[in-house]
């Protein structure tokens, strides 16, 4: 722990004050917290079981500001005694949201905040589903493209039908006989067939 930390305790008369690693001689006198944020403004004596300075430390005075604004010390110290301790710290929380959403906006306070990020999400929707359809659109005019340039290369690799090579079962393998509209009876002059 740096010289510059500072370390707070509340003041419990039958707890001796811990010593510090780092210092042999006698140990300072325990620093005696200062009352809560809330007690601070309220001008009220922060006893040792305060309900409100677990939530509301002596740091944050905005904090328990806001809330007493809307809600009022009473309701909120009402609140905090009738739920349980593992609950208190999220209700405070929403208090001081809720708080700060009615002070922005005193006539819809949380109600108008949730609309307009209700409004903002459908529009994103929207813009979504706009961009899904686009994306379709363009994976099909893409698939249309690919199908016509194979089509056009099959249609240019295939043989012209002017000439044909025909092969006689009867001649040897490198007599050919080529067959085009210029010489029709060539395959009747071949000796083997007369």
């Amino acid at each position: 722990m740096g010289s510059s930390d500072t370390t707070t305790f509340r003041h419990h008369p039958s707890s001796s004050p811990s010593s510090s690693p780092t210092s042999s001689p006698p140990p300072p006198p325990p620093v005696v917290l200062s009352p809560c944020a809330a007690c601070k403004i309220l001008r009220r004596r922060c006893v040792d079981k305060c309900v409100l300075a677990p939530y509301f430390p002596p740091t944050e005075p905005l904090k328990f500001t806001t809330a007493h604004r809307v809600f009022g010390a009473s309701n909120i110290i009402k609140l905090l005694q009738d739920l349980p301790e593992s609950q208190r710290a999220d209700a405070v929380s929403s208090m001081v949201y809720e708080a700060n959403a009615r002070i922005r906006d005193p006539v819809y306070g949380c109600a108008g905040a949730i609309c307009q990020l209700q409004k903002q999400v459908g529009e994103l929707q929207a813009q979504l589903a706009r961009a899904q359809a686009e994306l379709v659109n363009m994976q099909a005019q893409n698939a249309n493209l690919i199908a016509l340039i194979c089509m056009e290369m099959a249609q240019s690799q295939q043989p012209s039908t002017d000439s044909l090579i025909i092969t006689s079962p009867y001649a040897s393998q490198n007599d050919g006989f080529f067959l085009d509209d210029s010489s029709h009876g060539s395959l009747w002059e071949d000796p083997l067939w007369t």
